[in-house]
């Protein structure tokens, strides 16, 4: 591979994981490594992090990318080669010590690790983490498609627990605190697991190629990442960015409302101004454009298999009310609830999601999910929420336990509204499969893929 193939699939790779980087800003790298040169691994890293990232939040997915498309090494070669060379030499030249003598190579290695890890020796832990892979987590052998190396089987060995507990004594030792030592010890510990996982991905990336881990193993960016697919910390770093979500569409909504401003053309005024430059319309002239603003109603479908996407696009929406006159927002798994007063601008994300979960517990009678009881329950008690300004947003994976659609009720509510739109979580392929009426309901109101934030707030844009 040249190093142009390595620099455009790094590029791709970084697309892929949802950071946006464009063609010039791809040829803005090119420039400056021009410049700068490739002598050092550190200041092409910093290079191309100037020139490509955005975001503060990319920076992550950026370093793990380049750390498989421009590895610091290249096989076993460093200290991870020589030492487990130096164990079967030891083993090989004295058969009485390799009997029954030979001292033990995980007890010097812990000892060797738990030094750097006292002392905070990056460079050291580096190196160990890759002497941890080549000796110990080597898996030989294995069946086709499968790596020969796992960061498990060698953080196993090396036991993370027993390390934390001899690193607390060490640095309480050294006059630490109890609860300091406890705290610092956990972190490095992290740390180096992270450097542990970090060399087994560089060696599986040399046998499958870095294009196979980056799908497999890097996580995208929080933009690009599925809500069916989120973790605990990915909820909490999706709360945060609910907000500025919201305050970057309410700005640019202003900006785009502002430019629109205008009404349509007044022929009648643009025609008798025109006499004046001999019938040429240099100036045109427009009939005052009458306010309109929006009024949506959502229902959220909060079972548990889309919980999570449904809550937080409840709180974008609530964040996102300034853009509505008004927003009334309900939830369902078999039967209808209201949740308008748990939605608050400005309120606490913890609260409403805990108040949001708690009052979800009433939306579920049977416990299993029917949409179609939802939108007549919706119909017979909430109808008069829908009026000729209003926009009705239905959030769900639209997956019914084969239960009856209630396709009647579903186009009486969107032929009530000025707008009906149809958010679905499942990649597209998904629907339609099992027990999803995805179609059939797509037949009424137009259903849209909505996987991940990115998706969701060019959506919002669109529709507001």
């Amino acid at each position: 591979m040249t190093l142009l193939d390595r620099h455009l699939r790094f590029l791709d790779a970084l697309r892929q994981a949802g950071l946006p980087v464009s063609l010039s800003e791809g040829l803005d790298a090119v420039a400056a490594l021009s410049v700068v040169g490739w002598s050092s691994r550190q200041v092409v890293h910093d290079t191309y992090a100037t020139t490509l990232v955005k975001r503060a939040s990319y920076r992550a997915t950026f370093d793990e990318l380049f750390e498989l498309y421009y590895p610091r090494r290249v096989g076993s070669a460093g200290s991870a080669g020589s030492a487990v060379d130096a164990d079967a030499t030891t083993a090989s030249d004295n058969p009485e010590r390799a009997a029954g003598e030979a001292p033990d190579p995980l007890a010097a290695f812990s000892e060797q690790l738990a030094a750097a890890l006292a002392s905070a020796d990056a460079e050291a832990l580096r190196d160990l983490a890759a002497e941890a892979m080549a000796r110990f987590g080597a898996m030989p052998g294995r069946g086709p498609g499968l790596s020969s190396w796992s960061s498990y089987t060698a953080l196993r060995r090396v036991d993370p627990q027993q390390l934390t507990s001899r690193l607390v004594a060490a640095l309480m030792g050294q006059g630490w605190t109890e609860e300091e030592a406890t705290r610092t010890a956990g972190r490095r510990t992290r740390e180096f697991a992270g450097l542990v996982e970090a060399d087994a991905r560089r060696r599986i990336a040399e046998e499958k190629s870095p294009e196979h881990m980056a799908r497999v193993a890097v996580r995208p960016t929080l933009e690009a990442l599925d809500f069916l697919s989120m973790r605990r910390d990915d909820l909490d770093a999706l709360r945060r960015e609910v907000y500025p979500l919201a305050r970057r569409l309410a700005s640019r909504l202003a900006r785009e409302q502002h430019a629109r401003r205008r009404g349509p053309l007044d022929m009648r005024r643009t025609v008798r101004a025109s006499i004046g430059s001999g019938g040429v319309p240099v100036v045109t002239h427009h009939k005052p454009k009458r306010p309109h603003r929006t009024e949506l109603v959502v229902l959220c479908d909060v079972s548990g298999s889309v919980a999570g996407f449904a809550s937080f696009t409840l709180l974008l929406v609530s964040a996102l009310r300034e853009v509505f006159t008004k927003v009334r927002a309900f939830t369902f798994v078999d039967q209808i609830v209201e949740v308008t007063d748990t939605l608050r601008p400005g309120g606490d994300l913890a609260e409403q999601m805990t108040q949001l979960i708690e009052r979800s517990a009433f939306a579920a009678r049977l416990g299993r999910t029917n949409y179609g009881n939802a939108l007549r329950g919706f119909r017979e008690e909430y109808a008069d929420a829908l009026t000729p300004r209003s926009s009705l947003l239905i959030l769900g994976d639209a997956r019914s336990n084969y239960a009856d659609p209630h396709l009647d009720a579903l186009r009486d509510l969107a032929g009530r509204a000025r707008h009906a739109w149809w958010l679905n979580p499942e990649v597209r392929g998904q629907w339609d499969t099992g027990d999803s009426e995805a179609s059939r309901y797509a037949e009424v109101v137009p259903m849209v893929e909505c996987r991940n934030l990115t998706q969701l707030s060019e959506f919002v844009h669109d529709i507001v």
